[in-house]
């Protein structure tokens, strides 16, 4: 399953260009996964920290005024850590992929901390492989 987030383009997002700066793509991403993350039924509470992203940039988004879809889903969920994929697209074009590797973070302690029991049940909801993930696991087989 995929969680799809409905992300505004705001006037300020455009570059010289009329395009969506390619620096504001991480805010969007950080819209989608607060959305997803911090819903009130489903909720990261002890918090976490992001460790890694990855961007691919497709295509130009040119600034309007209807928002973009952004798809994402879980691709790996570990001890202590977990991958979010993305898609920023409309129905009929892809303008960005993108990874994210989210540490959970106990801030009282200062310290990564385990996923939880629930947190992982949560997750494994939206978990899908990846192409990616399908390669490497034919090369290990290999």
């Amino acid at each position: 399953m995929r969680h799809i987030y409905r992300c505004p383009l705001r006037w300020a997002d455009m570059d010289a260009y009329g395009h969506i700066n390619n620096v504001v793509f991480l805010r969007y991403l950080e819209e989608a996964r607060i959305d997803f993350l911090f819903r009130p039924d489903k909720d990261f509470q002890q918090g976490s920290v992001v460790a890694r992203h990855e961007i691919d940039y497709k295509q130009q988004l040119v600034h309007r005024h209807t928002p973009v879809d952004i798809e994402l889903w879980v691709t790996q969920i570990r001890a202590a850590s977990f991958t979010i994929s993305y898609e920023v697209k409309d129905p009929d074009q892809v303008y960005v992929r993108a990874s994210t590797v989210i540490v959970p973070f106990d801030f009282e302690a200062q310290r990564p901390r385990r996923i939880t029991a629930e947190e992982r049940a949560f997750l494994e909801e939206y978990t899908e492989s990846t192409e990616d993930d399908e390669d490497s696991s034919e090369a290990v087989a290999a």
